[in-house]
């Protein structure tokens, strides 16, 4: 009976979840140490954090996050709005990922799509106990932004916003547009066609440094916007009306890589060489731009820069008590590749 009794205990400690105190018992640090280098925090040594986490990865120890946001009334959560649609949002959200756990927070995920909306997208974020919000790409009117704000830390990527008390991480969109332009101009080219992203300001400000390129160079007569929106199917439209007129451009500059995507994909179908016959560019250098099927001509808004300034700002916010609002500016930059040359 007592063997049994004692086996019992043991299969007992054995099937129980390893706790921080294992932990600490096993490398011989205070569970305070165990706990800051699990979240990250600055503090022990470099052989502390090896010895720790070495500990509990043989333990089999995971983070209690439930169990831990309720001890210290934290989440450590950072809210992500992010649209499924987009491969740059993607590449932002692995960089946020890094930036995050950098500086012990952590991120969840909430998207909006065709048929869900931002203000749904910043509510589940906001039931998870997100304690601040990063939104990416939003497009909504900067009173509602600025209502989210006061519910939470609103931390706006990738958009200039006007008149509100917002924190922005953003890259000069004008300007990029502007160096596609500048860089199709010396290359000899003047018929450059400008596909648009639609509505927004986002949208608006590339638009702007299209025309704004365009009379620099003295190329005012040969400004045409076509109508389009962020998805391949926009590119396609667009290079289907050019293909249907009397004479192509020699160049078509695209809102971002996804509607320059759809542009290659409707001149390959036709048969027409890019960049023998057509130069295209587009923005955002996001992961697809940069296969060497498509190796497209396109603009960095540098995404680990971003999502870094991004969570920064978060984190100023949460544990300095910053309140004035900041606007973070990033350089864009020309990235030459394939899909550009001069004009036939």
């Amino acid at each position: 009976m007592g063997d049994e009794g004692s086996a019992g205990r043991r299969q007992g400690a054995a099937a129980r979840r390893p706790r921080l105190e294992d932990v600490a018992a096993r490398v011989g640090v205070s569970t305070a140490s165990v706990s800051l280098v699990l979240r990250g925090v600055p503090g022990p040594s470099e052989r502390t954090r090896e010895r720790v986490l070495k500990a509990a990865a043989d333990l089999g120890y995971r983070v209690d996050r439930t169990a831990s946001s309720l001890a210290s009334r934290r989440s450590r959560l950072l809210g992500v709005m992010v649209d499924i649609r987009s491969p740059f949002h993607a590449e932002l959200v692995e960089h946020l990922h890094t930036a995050a756990e950098e500086v012990g927070y952590d991120l969840v995920l909430s998207t909006t799509t065709r048929t869900r909306d931002e203000t749904t997208a910043v509510d589940t974020l906001l039931a998870f106990r997100s304690e601040a919000l990063i939104l990416l790409g939003p497009t909504a009117p900067a009173d509602t932004l600025a209502a989210f704000d006061g519910k939470a830390p609103v931390v706006a990527v990738g958009r200039r916003i006007a008149d509100a008390a917002l924190d922005v991480v953003r890259t000069a969109d004008d300007d990029g547009v502007g160096q596609i332009v500048d860089h199709l101009a010396g290359l000899g080219h003047r018929e450059i066609v400008y596909v648009d992203g639609g509505r927004g300001v986002i949208a608006t400000d590339r638009r702007r440094g299209y025309r704004a390129a365009m009379r620099r160079h003295g190329l005012d007569d040969e400004v045409r916007v076509l109508a389009g929106d962020p998805t391949e199917a926009s590119g396609e439209r667009a290079a289907r009306q050019l293909l249907a007129g009397a004479r192509l451009p020699t160049a078509v500059v695209a809102f971002n890589d996804q509607c320059a995507i759809g542009v290659l994909a409707a001149l390959a179908r036709a048969g027409v060489p890019v960049p023998g016959e057509v130069s295209v560019a587009g923005y955002d250098d996001d992961a697809l731009s940069r296969l060497s099927c498509f190796n497209l001509t396109t603009v960095s808004q540098s995404a680990r820069e971003q999502a870094r300034h991004a969570v920064i700002a978060a984190v100023e916010r949460l544990d300095e008590g910053r309140s004035e609002p900041r606007e973070v500016v990033l350089p864009p930059r020309l990235v030459p590749r394939g899909t550009t040359a001069e004009p036939a």
